[in-house]
């Protein structure tokens, strides 16, 4: 089967031939792709731009860029898990270029420095109400306010920030960092109101005489386990206990404590309590470390602190300080019990095994929906079956995260600003993902990624003081520029200088180059040696 690009040439090359139509050449023509990186962000930053903007030291226009997408760049430079760093093609030759470090950079030094967002749009009038000042509410109100929006946030509990507060132990996210990002969020005339529970949301749309509401409450209640237990220490769920420390109401704990579950959390819980003067944490997981939720690095980690993890093993009772266990054996990922028992000694239970959402205020609603497990039903606008009600982040389907919450908050905010402003609804056709075979790497010289400075493992759980630090100045900026700038132009010459008709014209830093399509013959050479395949041949008529 040919393309149609294929028939219109033997079109033309018949045309020619019976002296009716041009000669068809290809020419080389300037591309433009979409980098992996961009691709893989939940938050949809131009990673790309921004880190060439480093590279250049313009610091300031760099994050000025950055959170044109993400207002939270200190906080995503810490707890993101980076999806963008596993899909950069600069990992084929050595290792991924560290993203996110580079990120924190920029959200730290904005942080001292104290600069502020851009003066938001003119006002439109519009109210919109926001319950949640959790990531993906603290995100919609940033994009909504920038609009030209009024913004009011709800909260129903004492401090902003949702589960980056409540869940996200303070030596991953310190909270000077936290409340910081927030407030310069609040800054831009967003109101933010705690201890504000909704019960209501119609009834609190007419009373604020709100155009439209987003919902973000997240995921807060820790999912429960049926396990028998008889004079047995105290069962928490992980959720509990972190909202408890923050709140200064930690609970006290016995000297030996497991943790039920193998996810991030799972992993924080422990290792929280060990800060908490636990002698042994430990972790109890059905499966084995290669089928575990929790990342990799998360579980290395734990075990750098301490905290020791029983692979294989599903807790059957809890009595008298003794765990029974069931060990498990895994049948094509799945554990599956093998009828053989021990018993692990506990003086506490915390479990870990996921977080469910609370959306039951919502059912007055009218034309609203929910999946089985509670979550919300939203179409591909973010919007519920409620006309003028979006929702977003934990207490819709999909995947969590912080970024993953940012990314709706920002894409719920866009549509609400089209919906209420009548702005119909466009088509945006993405560039196609430039991927490492698409390259032409100059030299494939071994440039390691520069490691962020860790405090040594046996001091690190001792207190809840940041456990990874930044990245220096001439740290970030090497870093930044073993981006490949992977489908995009970077004005690197190469073209201009191996072109041998002279075709390639400079246009001036910044503004790239074009091509005399009069001098090119289309033997790329340009396109053979462009390192980031931003030239392409085509059909001159095409």
């Amino acid at each position: 089967m040919h393309n149609l690009q294929d028939i219109t040439h033997q079109t033309n090359l018949q045309e020619h031939a019976e002296g009716t139509g041009p000669v068809p050449k290809k020419k080389a023509f300037y591309s433009d792709y979409l980098p992996p990186c961009n691709h893989a962000c939940p938050a949809g930053e131009n990673i790309q731009a921004w880190l060439a903007l480093v590279t250049d030291q313009q610091y300031k226009k760099a994050w000025e860029k950055l959170v044109e997408e993400n207002p939270m760049p200190a906080i995503h430079g810490r707890v993101c898990y980076h999806p963008c760093e596993s899909g950069c093609n600069r990992a084929q030759v050595d290792q991924a270029v560290s993203i996110h470090s580079v990120e924190r950079f920029l959200g730290d030094m904005a942080l001292a420095e104290n600069w502020q967002f851009p003066e938001t749009a003119v006002s439109t009038s519009k109210k919109i109400m926001i319950i949640g000042a959790g990531p993906s509410g603290l995100s919609a109100a940033y994009h909504l306010r920038r609009l030209g929006h009024q913004v009011d946030v709800y909260e129903a509990g004492p401090l902003p920030g949702g589960m980056m507060h409540f869940g996200i132990p303070a030596y991953r996210l310190p909270r000077e960092v936290l409340m910081a990002e927030i407030k310069r969020i609040e800054a831009m005339g967003v109101n933010i109101y705690l201890n504000h529970k909704v019960d209501d949301v119609a009834a609190e749309m007419t009373k604020g005489n709100y155009d439209a509401a987003f919902i973000a409450v997240g995921a807060h209640i820790g999912k429960k386990a049926e396990i028998p237990a008889r004079d047995a220490g105290q069962i928490l769920d992980a959720v509990s206990l972190l909202k408890q420390m923050e709140l200064g109401e930690a609970p006290k704990l016995g000297r030996k404590v497991a943790v039920y579950g193998g996810g991030n959390t799972a992993m924080d819980a422990a290792r929280v309590a060990k800060r908490l003067g636990v002698d042994d944490a430990m972790i109890i997981y059905r499966r084995d470390r290669d089928h575990m939720p929790a990342h990799a690095f998360e579980a290395d980690e734990a075990l750098g602190e301490g905290v020791k993890i029983h692979w294989l093993r599903t807790i059957k009772s809890f009595e008298n300080s003794l765990l029974t266990v069931e060990i498990m054996r895994l049948e094509n990922g799945k554990p599956i019990p093998t009828g053989e028992f021990e018993t692990v000694e506990a003086d506490d239970l915390i479990l870990a095994l996921g977080q469910d959402t609370d959306t039951s205020f919502l059912s007055n609603l009218q034309g609203i929906s929910f999946k089985p497990d509670g979550t919300v039903v939203v179409d591909e606008n973010m919007m519920t079956g409620a006309i003028g009600v979006f929702a977003g982040g934990d207490m819709v389907p999909g995947d969590r995260s912080v970024t993953i919450a940012v990314g709706h908050g920002k894409k719920a905010a866009r549509n609400i600003h089209r919906y209420l402003m009548s702005i119909p609804a466009t088509a945006i056709d993405k560039h196609p993902i430039v991927t490492f075979d698409k390259l032409h790497v100059w030299l494939k010289t071994f440039a390691p990624v520069n490691e962020q400075p860790r405090l040594i493992p046996e001091n690190q759980a001792y207190d809840f003081q940041e456990i990874v630090g930044g990245l220096e100045n001439d740290q970030v900026v090497y870093e930044a520029a073993r981006c490949y700038s992977c489908g995009n132009c970077f004005e690197c010459d190469g073209c201009f200088g191996a072109c041998p008709e002279g075709a390639i014209i400079k246009l001036g830093k910044g503004n790239r180059y074009k091509i005399d399509l009069q001098l090119c013959t289309g033997c790329a050479v340009c396109v053979d040696q462009c390192p980031c395949h931003a030239i392409d041949l085509k059909w001159e008529n095409q």
